[in-house]
């Protein structure tokens, strides 16, 4: 994994808004209906050299295929593994389902959280239930070589610094898909981790960097009132060892690991604190970590990072833009931010990202492309201010 040697590196976290020729397939994928497989394999890798392409001229330097072939970025494993079977549900099911029904935001705001518009999404990205009823194994070979092959393609004319391409977490895969065969728990965690390891290993074979993406690690204490902060430790702790389980084997600096609050905009008065988390997340056996950071409620946390004994080899990614509003960042803040950080745990150490991704469901309308992009170019103009300020002196 590179680090910023002599400059500030940028990157963001996987997803970006997905071009007008794959919207519709990929929007069909989603709800479940049937697409015409050969006009979505030709028109894949265009769509991925363009957003490579568009990732470069606008100046940042560990880039991904924007998750061009995902219409959202966990379900898209459910087409790569044996064992799950998705069935309809019925629309009132599916509206009661919105992710934040019953969380401490939903109970704190329900005024906020219950406009029409937003249940009419959730019901639109929900239509379906996955369980799992059978044995769990990787199948997606053809599929990762394919995304690898486009990837690659995409790449041969772009300068860039490193590449990484996302994959969900098993924590992630196995939120809201209930075991209806394993014997336990813990056997349908090993299962799944197992078989994403395949994923993994894939990606980092092919010289990619694999980020593992798992919100799920952090707003489960959103979603669950019930839970103490003693519960979603323990909870918290078990699913890295399930998740360092899966890693085994895969050198750490080959791997970044992204968590987030994945409410994109709202009151997130019951956002966790780092303070509670930080020492769960050095847990996790990667090489780098990302996580939000420009959000209003979690600016002022980069302090923490002053204090905090990080392992050797850790990189941190902490996100000097955000997608929780549309508001274009100035540069010299992002430059601030980002000093901030490269002060508090060492220059070389500091990649510069974005609190989360900005289309992770194919679908997503909380901020339109040119927003996206104005916000990436500013992320790396702050990079630039930065990087002149920490190596002139």
């Amino acid at each position: 994994m590179k680090r910023s040697t002599d400059r500030i590196l940028t990157t963001h976290v996987g997803s970006l808004p997905r071009p007008d020729a794959m919207l519709g397939m990929l929007e069909a994928k989603l709800a479940g209906r049937v697409v015409d497989e050969r006009e979505f394999e030709k028109r894949l890798p265009g769509a991925v050299a363009e957003i490579v392409d568009q990732q470069v001229r606008t100046g940042l330097d560990v880039i991904n295929d924007g998750e061009m072939p995902k219409p959202h970025f966990v379900s898209y494993v459910e087409e790569r593994l044996t064992g799950f079977e998705t069935r309809e549900v019925p629309s009132e099911t599916a509206a009661s389902g919105f992710y934040l029904a019953g969380s401490r935001e939903f109970l704190a705001f329900p005024e906020y959280y219950q406009p029409e518009q937003t249940i009419e999404r959730s019901v639109r990205q929900a239509p379906r239930e996955t369980i799992c009823t059978g044995p769990i194994t990787y199948k997606g070979y053809d599929l990762v070589r394919r995304d690898i092959a486009n990837l690659r393609a995409a790449l041969q004319s772009a300068a860039v610094e490193d590449v990484f391409v996302p994959a969900a977490s098993p924590n992630q895969l196995g939120y809201k898909r209930p075991n209806a065969y394993y014997r336990t728990e813990e056997e349908y965690e090993t299962a799944i981790a197992d078989a994403l390891r395949e994923e993994y290993r894939a990606i980092v074979d092919s010289g990619f960097v694999v980020q593992v993406d798992d919100p799920q690690l952090l707003t489960q204490w959103t979603r669950d009132p019930e839970l103490t902060l003693e519960d979603w430790r323990r909870w918290a702790e078990h699913h890295v060892e399930v998740l360092n389980y899966a890693l085994r084997d895969i050198p750490r600096d080959r791997v970044r690991f992204h968590t987030c609050y994945r409410i994109s905009s709202g009151p997130r008065v019951h956002d966790m604190e780092m303070k509670d988390v930080l020492d769960v997340l050095l847990k996790i056996r990667v090489g780098a970590l990302s996580f939000e950071a420009a959000n209003s409620r979690h600016e002022h946390e980069w302090t923490l990072w002053e204090s905090s004994e990080l392992p050797e080899d850790l990189v941190i990614i902490p996100g000097v833009v955000t997608p929780s509003n549309v508001t274009v960042e100035h540069p010299e803040l992002v430059a601030q931010r980002i000093e901030r950080f490269a002060h508090a745990v060492g220059r070389e150490r500091v990649i510069a990202g974005v609190d989360c991704g900005f289309a992770s469901t194919v679908h997503s309308v909380e901020m339109h492309p040119r927003i996206v992009w104005a916000k990436l170019g500013s992320l790396v103009e702050g990079a630039r201010i930065a990087s002149e300020r920490l190596w002139r002196s």
